[in-house]
């Protein structure tokens, strides 16, 4: 069906039961003039009778407060509405204050005045007024004030302006609900205390009376005040108040509620480290050894968060000794700290606090059955280890075996921990301790490998065998995970920059490797070679290293730049490359263009040099011929070195330009390789060509149009060499030839549809090309009898040749042998009956005229798409529907480059039903034809099925409009053209509707 702009489809839930206000409330809410039949007048004030009648229908609670609510959030109802619904629960409201009664609907009412503040900017300050009239009244009982004082803070967080007016309020009024008899309304405020101007030092006096609530949530709300008080506690100086912060905290350690003595840890640590500032007899270090024992007195609680909370709380400590650390890692008391006693408090002279709380406490945390407590024991241990070599080296025996750890986050903080060791100096490598860290280089995740890597790029290794074991480590999880490679040839690079004789001596002995294969051929696909070579990249190493390592790094030099993107440009790493590769003499004006890398110097320039060392890179266009190849590297020479150097890895417009030329001339070079049936070549040479063209889109800004063509591009040349090797003579896939070789004809017309109808500024030379491989596809399909030789084929062959010939006028040029031998064949035998020509001419004669020219652009592509989403739809939060009625589908477009001429749809359909639905957008009502439009569109699905859920899928499609009769859609319904589609599918679910009686 055709549908022209979209529907806008409104829901509501349980109206009221007066007929009349139903209709009203229902035409106010979506801005129509409804006017049911019957309707009576509302008299000489129609909206404060209105108002009236919402009063009488909100007593009678024949009117729900979330119909009232959903009037209320409802952008479309009027200003007159909203000022009866603000008035009415106002008034009554104050009625109810005024008598103090306490009704449970109040805090509802006083929801519904922050509704609207919230959704109408012009209501905000008189609803703020209101409510801050209610919560510092007199009469107002407590519960209310809260109620009152929460609505508040929610309507100056949606307002800036509002939020100085918080700052005003009166603090004895907050202070003295702090006292009130309502827990509840003791523990809001407690939680909510920070939000309001209160002086620090009353402040301070108010959390310290309550740490001893009786009620548990108080106090742990209260411990987490004193917390986030420390700093300014600190410019009090009062080493009083901190001692009795202190010694109440610890008195807390035997509390019965778990989440006061977790609390009650963090003001231990936090104060305890503040009192030998506050004028304290005790020197500092010994006071700080005391308060981290009196947390390692925690770490064996029977609660989780409790040990949780001590093992956080000990690696904030600054200060600990060396004796103390050493014992937290050893079972037994060591002999110095025997008899060694600290003050448990600051007021209590006589609770000594024996140091052999401290015993083995890593260790337990370490062992411990919960992932939480393990990971922050080791997070604890990394924070400690800087004050302590001996306790570092201890430590990392114990942090070697967390690596085996079953849990994911606790092996992922380990290698965390042990990269905060490397950066700190203190990791000291063992030949005992490597085979299992290099374990971790092949972890199934993801975030493990990586840190893992992470630390290796920094570790010294002190012996070659070391070394080589952490090279074969890295070149496993190579082999392994491919996904990895740019990471691990980062880190390659670092080892190799920071281990030069290490290095050396391992490419040397792995040189074999790399050489060409017996048929001069040097294994482009193999990731390992790739890697060898990474590791001898290094200005320091090259002396040493055989040159034609440098010469065999060049073709790899599209993988290697973007593992090194953050140490050098590519025409800087290529033009080292070429310095180490026999290059005899390097200008003195090169010199000087040199720049820093990553401890070396790599030069920028010197380019009619290094192209004559360029042979090994002949390999890439696929067997051309010499003299070609020089060709191409001349033209290459003016391609890859831009004439204003940037000093960025990311290309500039021209340079993605020229880089997707040089793309696609390797891929116009496997034309022979086609024709000869190396399909297997062909296709690595597509995906190798695939890989580039990301890499330039990852490093280019405006060239999207252009990489996507060139992408889609090198998709139909796979395609024609697929199906190519279905005309080969004694071709293995003979016996799947019909089905198969229709299934790949589909793909490649599709994808020849998108590269002439999804992309805009093609120019003739550009469109020409792509029509010769339309005609191409033609010839296949009439080549075959089994596949649908008919008029309509015939046909599209006639309409294209005569594009072409009108192409090649402009162009003044001659039509190539293929489409010129083609047109003659027609002419002089025609077209007229179906099958006829076939029988009297062989199309596949045509096949061996044609030859794959090389796509080269001129300026830059549009790019037409379409992205399309359903805000906060998934599988867990489905839509309703009712079976058999239309549903209501909102759905989020954006448009990019969409033109007068371009015709689009929004294509829906459950598959699974065979049920579809198009609904053409009107571009005039959307927003015009700009270069990006982002629009949301409320569109009905009107063939729901009769099932309990279904899943929708819908994308944007744009119609190709043609002359050939053999391009229309075919099927009833929808576009009459063929369509390509422009966005993503986006799935969307629903669910029945429960039917309520």
């Amino acid at each position: 069906m055709y549908n022209y702009g979209f529907t806008i489809l409104v829901f509501v839930e349980n109206p009221p039961s007066t007929k009349e206000l139903r209709y009203k409330m229902k035409s106010n809410s979506v801005g129509f003039d409804i006017n049911p039949p019957n309707t009576f007048s509302y008299g000489a004030n129609p909206l404060k009778k209105m108002g009236e009648e919402i009063w009488e229908e909100i007593q009678k609670s024949n009117l729900s407060i979330s119909s009232i609510r959903s009037l209320i959030v409802n952008p479309s109802t009027s200003k007159h509405i909203i000022s009866a619904v603000f008035k009415t629960l106002t008034q009554y409201l104050q009625q109810e204050q005024e008598q103090t009664l306490e009704n449970q609907n109040q805090n509802h009412y006083l929801k519904l005045l922050c509704d609207i503040a919230t959704h109408h900017r012009d209501f905000t300050s008189i609803v703020f007024d209101t409510v801050r009239s209610f919560a510092f009244g007199s009469s107002v009982n407590s519960q209310f004030k809260v109620e009152s004082l929460s609505v508040l803070l929610t309507i100056a967080e949606h307002d800036e302006n509002l939020v100085y007016a918080i700052t005003e309020f009166d603090e004895n009024v907050i202070i003295e609900l702090c006292f009130d008899s309502s827990v509840s309304v003791r523990y809001w405020i407690f939680k909510n205390l920070f939000r309001f101007r209160i002086r620090d030092e009353i402040l301070l006096r108010v959390l310290l009376g309550f740490v001893n609530d009786p009620y548990p949530y108080v106090r742990r709300i209260s411990l987490d005040g004193l917390v986030r008080l420390s700093k300014s506690v600190v410019e009090f100086k009062n080493g009083g108040l901190i001692a009795q912060g202190y010694d109440g905290a610890v008195d807390l350690f035997v509390d019965r509620n778990d989440c006061v003595r977790a609390a009650a840890i963090g003001v231990v640590c936090e104060w305890g480290q503040m009192l030998p500032d506050s004028g304290m007899e005790v020197g500092e270090q010994d006071w700080s050894d005391s308060v981290f024992v009196q947390l390692c007195s925690m770490v064996r609680d029977m609660s989780m968060e409790v040990r949780n909370e001590a093992f956080v709380s000990l690696g904030k400590m600054k200060m600990v000794s060396e004796d103390i650390l050493l014992q937290t890692l050893s079972k037994k008391v060591l002999g110095n700290l025997k008899e060694r006693k600290f003050p448990g408090k600051r007021n209590a002279k006589n609770l000594d606090l024996p140091a052999s709380n401290a015993a083995d406490a890593f260790i337990h945390g370490l062992e411990d059955e919960f992932y939480e407590v393990r990971k922050s024991a080791c997070y604890s241990l990394g924070m400690l280890i800087a004050f302590s070599v001996r306790f570092a080296i201890d430590a990392l025996d114990l942090l070697m075996d967390m690596l085996n750890d079953h849990s994911t986050v606790v092996r992922l903080q380990t290698l965390e921990t042990m990269y905060r060791v490397v950066t700190c100096d203190r990791l000291k490598v063992q030949e005992a301790h490597m085979h299992m860290f290099l374990g971790t280089l092949v972890d199934a995740s993801n975030l493990i490998r990586h840190a893992a890597r992470k630390v290796l790029s920094l570790l010294e290794l002190p012996f070659m065998k070391i070394f080589k074991s952490s090279i074969n480590g890295l070149l496993t999880n190579l082999t392994t995970y491919p996904e990895d490679e740019a990471d691990i040839f980062s880190v390659l690079f670092y080892m190799g920059r920071n281990h030069g004789s290490f290095a050396v001596s391992f490419v040397t002995e792995v040189s074999q490797e790399i050489e060409p294969s017996c048929e001069e051929e040097l294994r482009f696909d193999n990731p390992r070679v790739a890697a060898i070579l990474v590791l001898a990249i290094h200005e320091r190493l090259a002396c040493s290293i055989p040159t034609k390592v440098f010469s065999y790094a060049i073709p790899f030099l599209g993988r290697i730049v973007i593992s090194l993107k953050d140490c050098a440009t590519q025409d800087a790493l290529l033009a080292y490359l070429y310095k180490f590769s026999k290059i005899t003499h390097v200008p003195a004006s090169v010199e000087d263009d040199l720049f820093h890398v990553a401890g070396g110097k790599l030069p920028l320039h010197n380019i009619d040099e290094i192209f004559n060392q360029v042979l090994p890179l002949q390999q890439i266009c696929g067997g051309a011929s010499e003299d070609q190849f020089q060709n191409d590297m001349r033209d290459l020479r003016q391609t890859t070195f831009p004439l204003s150097h940037q000093w960025k890895v990311i290309f500039t417009d021209e340079e993605a330009e020229k880089n997707v030329n040089l793309i696609l001339r390797t891929v116009a070079a496997t034309w022979q390789l086609i024709k000869s049936g190396f399909t297997d070549e062909v296709q690595k040479t597509s995906r190798s060509c695939s890989k580039e063209l990301a890499t330039v889109a990852v490093n280019s800004n405006r060239s999207t149009g252009l990489l996507a063509f060139a992408s889609q591009y090198v998709q139909v040349v796979q395609h024609i060499a697929e199906i190519w090797i279905h005309f080969l003579p004694l071709s293995k896939f003979h016996y799947l030839k019909t089905g198969m070789l229709d299934h790949l004809l589909e793909k490649l017309d599709y994808n020849l549809r998108k590269l002439r109808y999804e992309f805009s500024g093609l120019s003739k030379k550009e469109e020409l090309h792509i029509l010769e491989l339309v005609l191409l596809a033609c010839v296949v399909r009439l080549s075959e009898m089994e596949i649908c030789c008919n008029v309509n084929t015939l046909k599209r062959v006639q309409s294209t040749i005569s594009v072409i010939e009108l192409l090649c006028e402009d162009l003044h040029i001659q039509l190539s042998e293929f489409a010129g031998e083609l047109r003659k064949s027609l002419s002089e035998r025609g077209y007229i009956d179906d099958g006829a020509l076939s029988q009297q001419f062989s199309f596949k004669r045509l096949l061996d005229l044609f030859s794959l020219k090389e796509m080269v652009f001129d300026g830059m592509l549009k790019h037409i798409k379409a992205e399309l989403g359903v805000p906060g739809n998934n599988s867990e939060n489905p839509l309703s529907f009712v079976s058999g009625l239309p549903a209501g589908v909102t759905f989020q477009i954006t448009l990019f480059n969409i033109s007068d001429k371009d015709r689009l749809c929004l294509k829906m359909s459950v598959q699974e039903a065979g049920l579809f639905q198009y609904v053409f957008l009107d571009m005039n009502q959307i927003g015009g034809y700009n270069e990006i439009n982002k629009v949301t569109l409320s569109v009905p699905f009107y063939n729901t099925p009769r099932t309990a859920s279904f899943v929708l899928r819908a994308c944007v499609m744009k119609e190709c409009p043609s002359e050939d009769v053999g391009q229309r859609a075919r099927g009833s319904g929808g576009p009459k053209w063929e369509r390509i589609i422009i966005s993503n599918i986006t799935k969307i679910y629903l669910v029945a509707a429960k039917c309520t009686t």
